[in-house]
């Protein structure tokens, strides 16, 4: 499976090259980005770790070189400010995103190629993309609430000292301000997580505002979220290279989950080498779906309000 990084010069499309690399599952990876020099670098660096780990083909390129690409990955885009939510990044970020299309469809695609969206705000760039590339719905599809899950779980395990990997709990909707924790659903090792000593009403509201916080966090701390966010991004790419069918958080045009049409966002979606495969519609209490439907409507009123050109 070939992958193409759009901003893999950066911290997150970079930071994803080396979690595809150290799998080892994908067998090329280019590496372009508008910084020509800096894309030859992360591909030069990366390349010299070939022989230890993964042996893919690694190198930097350009659109046209991208056209036989199974997965296109978009990562390219201006980074958020330490104060400003995800949907603020809107009209600096279209224009940008827009050109990123345009060149994709003058150059050409695989009619069966996917194109993976992390590029903030990521839901409503899928929903673009989704309208512009002309591609069957399933093969288009962004990261969604994937990073806040990922956070989401390795918060609830530090805290309750738990093992991270045995934790199950989800955040869908919006991959910002409105996301929507779904605690009815949450599990440890396959039991109910509400019996867990210690995870009270109380906590969860808390380990809540931690995992919405987390993203502002890391850039006042570091400058910029990079290697969770690479390993959610590899966690998608291999779903799909190994039709693994998993159930995922990743957004995607909605076509009637939960009621849900017209939008773009995470609800529970089967993930394959098709792409998205299903939505599962799994019980949520009332309240979780009233969120989930304000999340919608909030995304929905937004896209309404983007410049597009």
């Amino acid at each position: 499976m070939k992958v193409t990084i759009i901003g893999g010069g950066g911290r997150v499309g970079s930071n994803a090259a080396f979690a595809l690399q150290c799998a080892g599952i994908v067998s090329e990876i280019q590496i372009l980005d508008a910084n020509a020099d800096l894309a030859e670098g992360e591909a030069l660096d990366l390349l010299h770790g070939s022989s230890c780990v993964g042996g893919q083909r690694i190198y930097s390129g350009d659109y046209a070189r991208a056209k036989d690409s199974d997965v296109v990955v978009i990562t390219a885009g201006l980074r958020r400010k330490p104060d400003e939510s995800r949907l603020d990044l809107i009209n600096r970020n279209v224009a940008l995103f827009s050109q990123i299309l345009a060149d994709l469809k003058r150059t050409g695609l695989r009619g069966d190629v996917h194109v993976f969206v992390v590029s903030n705000p990521v839901d409503i760039l899928t929903q673009l993309a989704a309208e512009r590339l002309g591609l069957p719905a399933s093969q288009v599809y962004g990261l969604g609430t994937m990073l806040d899950t990922a956070r989401f779980r390795s918060l609830i395990a530090r805290d309750l000292s738990l093992a991270p990997t045995q934790v199950e709990a989800l955040i869908l909707g919006e991959h910002g301000d409105t996301m929507v924790p779904i605690w009815s659903s949450a599990a440890y090792a396959g039991l109910p997580l509400a019996k867990v000593v210690g995870c009270t009403p109380s906590f969860q509201t808390q380990v809540f505002e931690k995992t919405k916080g987390s993203g502002a966090e890391v850039i006042r701390r570091k400058g910029g979220a990079g290697w969770a966010v690479g390993l959610t991004i590899a966690e998608v790419v291999h779903a799909v290279a190994l039709d693994r069918k998993t159930v995922l958080p990743i957004s995607s045009v909605q076509t009637g989950a939960y009621g849900l049409k017209h939008v773009a966002l995470s609800v529970p979606t089967v993930v394959g080498r098709r792409g998205v495969l299903g939505h599962l519609d799994l019980e949520l209490w009332p309240k979780e779906l009233q969120a989930l439907q304000t999340s919608a409507k909030a995304l929905q009123d937004t896209y309404k309000k983007i410049s597009v050109t």
